[in-house]
């Protein structure tokens, strides 16, 4: 029999929201991403991002979040949005572009858009920079 509490979360919620927060198929760690960040949030939530790509193109976006289903649903929002971009186009996501997109993410928890869009963009930053070649 379904809780209250779970018939509330789908009535309270967009589709967009509800695909996000639940998606686990993005959440993996990566070794040797060409992009790597963590952060840590004001409210104690921690995400990470792992990168693969080049100049031309983003071709795998993964994270990990610990931390609350709006900080997995914005994550998943970066994600949707970045893959498949190239990076300079990627810096112009906002986290008011992941807030809408989600619909219903809480005004009180806003600052998940924040945190996702931080980490990406210290990810993008990592990937971006000019790295000193091994060979």
């Amino acid at each position: 029999m379904e809780s209250k509490d779970n018939k509330d979360f789908f009535q309270n919620h967009s589709l967009n929201y509800i695909q996000m927060a639940l998606s686990t198929d993005k959440m993996q760690r990566i070794n040797h991403p060409d992009g790597y960040s963590k952060k840590k949030g004001e409210c104690g939530d921690i995400v990470e991002f792992f990168l693969t790509g080049d100049k031309n193109r983003i071709e795998s976006v993964t994270f990990m979040v610990q931390g609350c289903m709006n900080t997995v649903a914005c994550s998943n929002t970066v994600v949707h949005f970045a893959i498949g971009q190239p990076p300079d186009a990627a810096w112009d996501i906002t986290p008011e572009q992941v807030s809408e997109f989600l619909e219903t993410l809480p005004a009180d928890h806003y600052h998940c858009a924040e945190l996702a869009m931080g980490a990406f963009y210290l990810a993008l930053a990592d990937m971006t920079s000019t790295k000193p070649c091994y060979h």
